[in-house]
C-alpha cells in the first residue's frame, strides 16, 4: 500500500504527464495564405509588346498546391511547392489588360492578385538644360520624361542614381568631347541624346 506522499505525488503528475501527450498530438492549424510575386514584366505591369510572358512565383509555409490564371489552371513544377515558380503567356487587346492570379496552398487558404497590364510603347523624351566643357570635363545636367515612368538614366554608360517618376532631373559628370545620355521607362522603351 502506497504512502499518502506517494499518492499525492501520483495524483499531480499524472495529469500533466497526460497534457503533454496530448498537446503533442494536436494539430497546427495553417492559416497563412500564399504570397504571390510577380517578376517580369517589371515597373508594376507595362511592357512594350501586346503579346508577352508574365514569370512570378508563390511563396506559402507548407506548399502551393494549385495556382490559376482567371481560372485556368497553370502548372507548378513538382520540386518546388513552397516556392512556386510559374509562368504563363498572354495577349493584351488594346493598351490595357488585368490578369486574376490565385494560388491555393495545402490547407486550402487562397491568396488572389489581379495583375493591371498597361502597353506602352512611347519613348522617354530627354531634355539637356545645361552642358559646360572645361578642358577634358563635362557637366550636364537636365530632365527625362516619360508618359508611365522614368527607371533609369544612364550617362556614360554610368547608370545615375534617381527616383523613377514620369520627370526626373538629372546630372552627371564625365569626361570627353561629349556626353551620352541614356534614359529608359518601365517597359523598358529607351530613347538616347548626345550632349554636346
Amino acid at each position: 500500500m502506497r504512502s499518502p506522499a506517494a499518492r499525492l505525488l501520483i495524483a499531480t503528475a499524472l495529469p500533466l504527464a497526460l497534457g503533454s501527450v496530448l498537446s503533442s498530438c494536436a494539430r497546427t492549424v495553417d492559416t497563412f495564405k500564399p504570397r504571390i510575386v510577380i517578376s517580369s514584366p517589371d515597373g508594376g505591369g507595362v511592357s512594350r509588346q501586346r503579346n508577352f510572358t508574365v514569370q512570378g512565383y508563390a511563396l506559402d509555409d507548407i506548399g502551393v498546391t494549385r495556382l490559376t490564371v482567371d481560372g485556368k489552371a497553370i502548372p507548378i513544377p513538382a520540386s518546388s511547392r513552397k516556392i512556386a515558380n510559374f509562368q504563363f503567356k498572354t495577349v493584351v487587346q488594346g493598351s490595357k489588360g488585368q490578369f486574376t492570379i490565385k494560388a491555393t496552398d495545402a490547407a486550402g487558404n487562397e491568396s488572389t492578385l489581379v495583375l493591371p497590364i498597361s502597353v506602352d510603347a512611347v519613348n522617354p523624351a530627354i531634355k539637356v538644360a545645361q552642358f559646360e566643357r572645361s578642358g577634358n570635363q563635362i557637366r550636364v545636367s537636365g530632365v527625362a520624361t516619360d508618359n508611365t515612368r522614368v527607371v533609369q538614366v544612364i550617362v556614360d554608360g554610368n547608370r545615375l542614381n534617381i527616383t523613377p517618376g514620369p520627370s526626373v532631373q538629372f546630372y552627371a559628370e564625365t569626361s570627353g568631347i561629349y556626353a551620352d545620355v541614356q534614359a529608359i521607362d518601365a517597359a523598358g522603351n529607351s530613347t538616347t541624346f548626345r550632349a554636346r
